[in-house]
């Protein structure tokens, strides 16, 4: 996680590096910045009409190209980067898409229900021809859309008894806007009874109703009431202008944030006295300015700070951000992270998709589950300090020079979806090639066939499903339980007449192996008593103390690996099968200290049924019981996963068992 943590930063990096060249290469070739300010007086009727409708200012009883300059300098100062917006999103053709209504419960669902936003609809009475026509509808729906405001149409056809209990008998324009300054307020639907059909009236008609939730202040003395009065807003933004009324964004920007942030226009038109603003900070109009509890911010003196919708909305997101926008980002932020294990895992193409989907279902249900508790937390009336700090946090962290450069990236990388895609592609390509060097460095093994990695991931599966293996980097075993459940469950699970599921073989190299070492040069009595007590036994296993000891270094090379090679394969007589008895031995003994702890004494393995022969190579199991090395791996290899003599699963912990000591000969008889 930290590892895609730092790759998604440095990708971050890498952006910000990428937008300060690309303001290089402009300024080069044109010689302006993107907040260089631009004479009004340099540009055509066109692109001052452009800037206008971005703006949102009407400007269909002007005519001459001064009277347009003039419009948009009352409205405030603009850029580069804002014209180089307006003139791209002007020429850009794409169609905005509509609304159809279904019904009553639609129309209810969409409009009537939303606290937060603008809907302009266009009513189609029964056998009535639409008010707007197709075109001049597009035109409309073209125009608004810009400043989030959405559109629909309601056909009567589908619900003529809304449209009579309405009272929509004809053709018409409806308007919603909301009713109160308070957030998730009533809405209040508005009819256009215009008889101009045309665009500019019906875009006039729209601005009017917008404008009037925002207070306006037409004298001095009321401004300075206005600026004393403390309320509920923590966040106020003034427009100081010489406009009738304030721009169609600004209309739209109160409605989006209402309960959040207010929206107070100031009419300075017919102002002869100006000491009031100047004892406030404001030596110009226009100004946009912010106030906060933390101090005054003149909104359009850092980078990126246009007079445009998206701009001044991604302005104020960052200083009064809603729980909603705070989530949004955060899952932006670690499915980016996410997607970084596409390039990070390395091997076959399925195993990477494989471990990207399972990496983002895991995170994101992290985050959601983290969530949860949050959104419970932020009810608490206790809490509202906690909400208070934070949110000047942000206030103070989004007003300073850095962080203007990051919403002017984010803006530019989200107006280009393409350059952003593929910068992140290039990214995770770089990635992916300096973690292929790096894994070929340490000689890490890495599956590039999907046939061979889904062939390793199905044993795993169901070896994990079936048998999960314990460890056995230790032994002896030391366990806190002396039988283990499963064994039962697993023969009833898993009868002969069935299919046994399939398991590893490599705990076979972990299980202990020596050789079998006799003493010589003991008195006839000590071999009469040793012959004695094995006749007492028939040859049984015996309980006899021992201490655990390595194999010497001579033979360790030996005893590596034992279940490679043919061994593995092919099962072989027992080198101790022609070994004499071992009763018949004179002047030998068994050397018990070579053997491991908690293994169980015996002279005879029960798979060939011979006795062990000086120096072949032994193999105990974790219960204990010991065997030829040959004969228990040929066992073990065949499918057969369980000793012999006890039946207990020889990939299973067992409790150690403490052997009495030895019967030696200094007992007495």
């Amino acid at each position: 996680m930290w590892l895609k943590l730092f790759f998604l930063l440095l990708y971050f990096l890498v952006l910000f590096v990428l937008a300060r060249f690309f303001e290089a290469v402009v300024w080069y070739e044109t010689g302006f910045f993107a907040t260089q300010l631009v004479d009004p007086v340099a540009l055509s009727f066109k692109k001052l009409r452009t800037i206008l409708e971005c703006r949102g200012l009407g400007y269909s009883g002007l005519l001459e190209k001064k009277d347009v300059r003039q419009l948009v300098q009352k409205s405030g100062d603009l850029m580069e980067g804002e014209l180089y917006s307006a003139l791209k999103e002007e020429e850009a053709s794409e169609s905005v898409s509509s609304t159809n209504f279904s019904g009553e419960m639609h129309f209810y669902e969409l409009v009537e229900d939303t606290k937060d936003g603008i809907w302009l609809v266009q009513v189609i009475a029964n056998d009535r021809r639409p008010l707007m026509e197709k075109v001049h509808w597009e035109q409309m729906v073209k125009k608004v859309s810009r400043f989030g405001i959405r559109t629909g149409t309601f056909n009567c056809s589908s619900d003529p008894r809304y449209c009579r209990r309405r009272g929509w008998v004809r053709s018409t324009l409806i308007m919603s806007v909301p009713q109160t300054r308070t957030s998730k307020g009533k809405v209040m639907l508005k009819e256009y009874s215009g008889h101009k059909i045309e665009t500019e009236h019906i875009f006039k008609w729209i601005t009017a109703h917008a404008a009037s939730r925002i207070k306006t202040v037409f004298k001095s003395e009321h401004l300075k009431e206005e600026w004393n009065k403390s309320d509920h807003y923590r966040v106020k933004i003034y427009l100081f202008a010489k406009l009738d009324q304030p721009p169609a964004f600004f209309s739209a920007l109160s409605v989006k944030f209402t309960g959040r942030v207010e929206f107070i226009f100031v009419n300075v038109e017919n102002w002869d006295n100006k000491s009031h603003m100047e004892e406030m900070g404001i030596y110009k109009t226009p100004s946009y300015i912010l106030r906060t509890p933390e101090g005054i911010y003149q909104y359009g003196n850092n980078t990126g700070e246009f007079i445009s919708l998206h701009a001044m909305d991604s302005f104020l997101r960052s200083l009064q951000p809603e729980v909603n926008d705070l989530f949004v980002l955060s899952l932006v932020l670690v499915n980016l992270m996410a997607w970084m294990d596409l390039f990070i895992t390395q091997g076959a193409t399925i195993k990477r998709f494989v471990v990207l989907i399972s990496t983002l279902g895991t995170y994101n249900s992290l985050l959601i589950i983290s969530w949860l508790p949050v959104l419970g937390f932020l009810q608490l009336p206790y809490l509202d300090s906690v909400y208070e700090c934070s949110l000047k946090l942000f206030r103070y962290s989004n007003t300073t020079t850095l962080a203007s450069w990051v919403r002017a990236d984010w803006m530019f990388y989200s107006s280009h979806p393409a350059l952003f895609l593929s910068t992140y592609l290039g990214h995770g390509l770089l990635i992916d090639y300096f973690e292929k060097k790096r894994r070929h460095h340490n000689s890490e093994e890495v599956n590039s066939n999907n046939l061979e990695w889904l062939s390793s991931l199905w044993d795993w599966y169901a070896s994990y499903l079936f048998h999960p293996i314990a460890s056995f980097q230790d032994f002896p075993f030391e366990s806190d339980w002396d039988e283990d459940p499963d064994l039962f469950l697993e023969h009833l699970a898993f009868p002969d007449l069935w299919l046994h599921p399939l398991i590893p073989t490599d705990y076979i190299k972990n299980l202990p192996v020596w050789r079998f070492k006799c003493l010589a040069g003991h008195s006839e009595e000590e071999m009469v008593e040793i012959s004695q007590s094995e006749s007492d036994s028939d040859c049984e296993c015996k309980d006899v103390p021992s201490s655990s000891t390595e194999v010497s270094e001579d033979e360790h090379n030996t005893l590596q690996n034992p279940c490679e090679g043919e061994l593995l394969h092919s099962a072989k007589i027992c080198s101790c099968a022609k070994a004499r008895s071992y009763s018949a031995m004179e002047d030998t003994e068994p050397d018990w200290s070579v053997w491991p702890t908690d293994t169980l004494h015996c002279t005879e393995c029960v798979v060939c049924l011979e006795n062990f022969e000086n120096r072949c190579l032994l193999m105990g199991l974790p219960c204990g019981h010991v065997f030829h090395e040959n004969c228990i791996v040929t066992w073990l290899v065949g499918g057969q996963h369980c000793c012999p003599v006890c039946r207990w699963a020889s990939y299973k912990k067992k409790k150690s068992y403490r052997n009495p000591r030895v019967w030696s000969r200094h007992n007495p008889s």
